[in-house]
């Protein structure tokens, strides 16, 4: 299976290598000094499921180069989704699949509306891995998951021959009976863990354990499951306490790469996770005032890290 890597870093550069020491043909597209990096001495993996070093990857920044492959995934931060959607044409032939492994609920609508449901997939993945440096990916947490499938839940040859290159790999993966609603209940967490440990600027063993700061966590997932509903997403009956004892599992220093991030100054995924959810809630004429408090409250710093402040 040729299998294209749009966005090389933590994520993408983690499960293009997993992908690649199985045997896959794998091209990544990157940039800059990790882009220099990858096409001059490989790709290195530091992980607890096993160290890897490819003295040798195909890496390129240009699409066009890169031709038409069987698969696209996407592992780009999601206010990268959109122009990403459009620079990888070049690699679409009449049978490729694309799928997003990035956080977020919108990827599927947004490769339907450029692409058409031929090529459009669903996706998600579970592992906390970051670009220590060029070429250098560390993973470490989470046993890593990946699950896929088509927008109508058909078990299609292309879904099959991905989830056997995974399972090659070494990656746990699964063909969900419902992509969409396993893509929310992702979303309900990260989003959730997201804004609340944003806004505390502290770590899930902190905000979840302070009674005002569970309740802001508890009305955030409470929102988000509703909108989900709203837009016909059939998520179980239990999904709020299940991500409730998910948070409650986490070690306590864990933080979501969003926190990470606005600690950092850097831009976030704010508009992709918390304010999505104010705005698909308007549209189904629901309010969310706890994800509106977030967004809010989050904006000033989200805007001043984008230099449009």
């Amino acid at each position: 299976m040729r299998i294209g890597i749009f966005g090389s870093g933590g994520v993408g550069g983690y499960f293009g290598g997993r992908l690649a020491q199985a045997g896959e043909e794998v091209v990544f597209i990157a940039r800059g000094d990790h882009l220099q990096a990858l096409q001059a001495s490989g790709l290195r993996i530091e992980s607890f499921k096993g160290d890897l070093h490819l003295p040798a990857v195909q890496a390129t920044s240009d699409p066009a180069q890169a031709g038409p492959v069987d698969m696209v995934l996407l592992a780009v931060k999601s206010w990268h989704l959109a122009g990403a959607i459009q620079a990888m044409r070049p690699m679409i032939g009449e049978q490729t699949g694309v799928l997003s492994l990035g956080n977020g609920v919108e990827a599927p609508g947004l490769l339907v509306d450029t692409y058409g449901t031929q090529h459009a997939m669903a996706g998600l993945c579970l592992i906390s891995s970051f670009l220590v440096g060029p070429g250098h990916i560390k993973h470490v947490g989470i046993d890593p998951v990946v699950a896929i499938g088509e927008l109508d839940n058909r078990r299609s040859a292309r879904v099959e021959t991905l989830r056997a290159a995974f399972e090659r790999a070494g990656v746990n993966i699964s063909i969900p009976a419902d992509i969409l609603a396993a893509m929310w209940e992702k979303f309900i967490f990260i989003a959730a863990m997201s804004g609340v440990g944003s806004i505390t600027r502290s770590p899930a063993g902190v905000f979840r354990s302070l009674p005002g700061a569970r309740r802001i966590l508890e009305g955030v997932i409470a929102e988000i499951v509703q909108v989900g509903r709203k837009r016909g997403v059939n998520l179980p009956v239990d999904v709020a306490a299940k991500t409730l004892a998910i948070a409650d599992s986490l070690p306590h220093e864990n933080q979501a790469s969003m926190v990470r991030d606005i600690l950092g100054g850097k831009p976030s995924e704010l508009e992709a996770q918390n304010g999505a959810v104010v705005r698909m809630g308007a549209e189904a004429g629901f309010d969310t005032p706890f994800n509106q408090f977030i967004y809010d409250c989050l904006l000033p710093q989200e805007l001043k890290a984008r230099g449009d402040f």
